[in-house]
């Protein structure tokens, strides 16, 4: 028996010496990634949901500021969906006041136009090279895209600034607006940044 082990423990170190090096090398970089997106993100002005939303996409976006912003526009249009679906439901809740409904409808159609607006500025970015001739163009239509998106998002909000307003309708569209306008402001400065560098 004690034979058996003295031969085994020299086996297991090689083992344990093979495999430790590629764990340690992983690890290594996935630490990279991790440091990459939260240095990226502070220059956002909601930098912690940015790492939150976007650190858990590390080994797809490794260092690349390209993939990074490509990755904040679906985060963004993923949440703008929910936001969309939430506030349409809103919208159906009986008993609401006429000024309720009209603000939640108009809420609906704002969020519909920056779902496409979003839509776009992801495709665009699939396309932009850069170093092309065309980028600067693509980058500037994706910009204005995505700040249109984040401008109907505060005109969802506007609609809900009548002082007859005050319901569970209103904290609900104010909170979900709200996490999508910070996604898409953070993706638009993650699109700034990697147009400037």
């Amino acid at each position: 028996m004690e034979c058996h082990l003295m031969l085994a423990l020299p086996i297991l170190q090689l083992l344990l010496n093979h495999i430790n090096p590629c764990t340690a090398a992983a690890a290594s970089s996935s630490k990279v990634n991790t440091e990459y997106i939260k240095t990226s993100c502070s220059v956002t002005l909601y930098p912690k949901l940015c790492y939150t939303s976007l650190s858990i996409y590390a080994g797809k976006i490794k260092t690349s500021p390209k993939v990074l912003a490509h990755t904040a526009l679906n985060v963004t249009l993923r949440a703008t969906k929910a936001t969309s679906a939430v506030i349409n439901r809103c919208s159906k809740v009986h008993g609401l006041k006429p000024i309720e409904v009209a603000a939640t409808l108009d809420c609906v159609e704002e969020i519909s136009d920056a779902l496409d607006e979003l839509r776009k500025s992801i495709g665009e970015l699939g396309h932009a090279l850069k170093g092309s001739r065309s980028f600067s163009f693509q980058i500037s239509d994706i910009q204005t895209w995505v700040s249109a998106a984040l401008t109907d998002e505060d005109t969802c909000l506007d609609g809900f600034d009548e002082p007859k307003l005050n319901g569970r309708v209103e904290t609900i569209v104010r909170r979900e607006i709200t996490k999508i306008a910070h996604l898409t402001s953070n993706a638009l400065a993650l699109i700034n940044n990697y147009a400037s560098n």
